[in-house]
């Protein structure tokens, strides 16, 4: 394998100018990912202007974008943890076992076990791009509506690993979450669908405004209601660095989720949050035999994490290989290369192996430097949950404002966040998980239009679902998580009956 342009691309990133350039893009990522709304997307948007103006040659701008990606896939996990406040889409699934460590006193060694899964996911992920990107790139080619729904069907099996002891909650939150995504303009259609003449419904609910309001505002409506009782969310911050078997416990974990996360990952139109929440619910099935996770498991935690920043390798596959992004987020680097005149394509790596081969190697260095410069502000992080609630909550609530409006500018958007956050408070008071919720919204876009896609293709013929082997192997994987568990149980059920016999 030829891989002369890394080592190209090493001798560009290790410049000073462009290490400089690395430090300072995952600071500021960092940072922009621990902020609510904001994520990665919105960061580079607005980054982007200002490096071009700077006169930056493309091999810079593309490691300083690149560092504020991996950077802000980081920072997502902090708020996440310490106050139940996803950083980004990404990070939603890392509240779910994350904030319940952070309540019980386990905050500083929460964040070491993610900064520690996010650094293998992310050199995992590089890894995979490295050595298979052609490869891969073929397999993403082999992905039409057809296989993309199934996935989104394989998907929606390992839902049934967190039914747990609620299963009818669990079931309704998933269906809320998939009426919710039906709101709005249809894609095929393009006729309206349950707005009730609200012209801020037209474009549906924005995955922003769902996640601030059934995280953001129903925590701060809870932590205001135990400061009115006089109880306090969390009382103590604890160690700063986590036990050994801890770091043990999670290798596997974080193993499985680099994995799912790349290869979700190189899937164009997927993300962050699809590959934590197939790499989560996965590692639930395969590893919660104990009914711990959602209540503070450090697997539950690292899974999710590894998946997020793997992901976000995997995502520069299709765009660098065949000029497809493969997230919003690639999206816009994309437009960035545009404006250096650079069409991305498996010439890239023959014709300009600077820019290429330089941001390969910027992101093995940015995630040695996002390790170097997260786990020892760990405490100092930690230290954010000792702020009494008169202080968190009107923090969390402006955040929340600020983040809403300024991804889309409009007042109707804080009043429907409000809303989701006093539903989600009263959810949540009812026993009901927010996960299902998320799940079902997130996968039931992906889901319908991709469904709507290959019928069309296909006349409404739905053998179109079957044709290739990608569809048929993902329905056998399907079929295996769904129906593996319970045949499981129940030869093992009968084992023991016979040998009570």
């Amino acid at each position: 394998m030829n891989l002369d342009y890394l080592w190209t691309g090493f001798a560009v990133a290790l410049t000073w100018q462009n290490l400089f350039i690395g430090l300072v893009g995952c600071f500021l990522g960092t940072i922009i990912g621990a902020l609510p709304a904001i994520g990665p997307i919105n960061g580079i948007a607005l980054l982007l202007p200002i490096a071009y103006t700077m006169g930056l040659p493309p091999e810079s701008t593309m490691i300083l974008l690149a560092a504020i990606y991996s950077g802000s896939e980081y920072g997502g996990r902090i708020s996440s943890i310490l106050l139940n406040v996803p950083g980004d889409a990404g990070a939603v699934m890392t509240a779910l076992d994350g904030n319940p460590l952070a309540r019980q006193g386990r905050a500083g060694e929460a964040l070491m076990i993610s900064g520690l899964s996010s650094f293998v996911g992310g050199i995992i992920g590089v890894l995979g791009l490295t050595f298979f990107a052609p490869m891969l790139a073929g397999l993403a080619i082999g992905f039409g509506p057809a296989e993309y729904f199934v996935l989104m069907v394989f998907a929606f099996a390992t839902l049934g690993s967190m039914v747990g002891s609620q299963p009818v909650k669990t079931l309704i939150g998933c269906v809320l979450g998939l009426m919710l995504a039906t709101v709005g303009l249809d894609p095929t259609s393009g006729a309206y669908r349950f707005t009730f003449g609200s012209p801020e419904l037209d474009d549906g609910i924005d995955f922003v405004v769902l996640v601030i309001g059934l995280f953001s505002i129903s925590e701060a409506m809870l932590m205001l209601e135990s400061h009115m009782s006089g109880n306090a969310v969390i009382g103590k911050v604890g160690r700063t660095f986590a036990r050994m078997s801890d770091i043990v416990l999670s290798i596997g974990a974080t193993l499985r989720g680099s994995v799912i996360g790349f290869i979700v990952g190189v899937l164009p139109g997927t993300g962050a949050s699809v590959a934590s929440a197939v790499s989560y619910t996965l590692e639930k099935r395969v590893s919660d035999t104990e009914g711990t996770f959602g209540k503070g498991d450090m697997r539950g935690l690292a899974s999710p994490e590894a998946a997020n920043n793997s992901c976000a390798a995997g995502a520069f596959v299709p765009m660098l290989t065949l000029g497809v992004p493969g997230s919003g987020t690639t999206a816009v680097m994309l437009g960035a290369l545009m404006l250096y005149n650079v069409q991305p394509g498996p010439q890239l790596f023959a014709e300009r192996p600077e820019i290429v081969g330089g941001l390969i190697a910027s992101l093995y260095i940015g995630n040695v430097l996002l390790l170097l410069l997260n786990i020892p502000f760990v405490g100092v992080f930690s230290r954010l949950l000792m702020l009494p609630n008169w202080i968190l909550v009107p923090g969390i609530l402006v955040l929340s404002v600020v983040g809403v409006y300024s991804t889309h500018a409009s007042v109707g958007s804080i009043i429907l966040m409000l809303g989701v956050g006093f539903l989600g408070w009263l959810l949540r008071k009812l026993g009901f998980d927010m996960a299902p919720i998320i799940l079902g919204f997130v996968l039931g876009q992906v889901m319908e239009v991709n469904l709507r896609n290959a019928l069309a293709i296909s006349g409404g013929d739905l053998g179109i679902l079957f044709q290739s082997n990608i569809s048929l192997v993902l329905w056998g994987l399907a079929l295996l998580v769904a129906v593996g568990p319970w045949l499981l149980y129940s030869s093992r059920r009968a084992a023991r009956l016979g040998a009570s016999a």
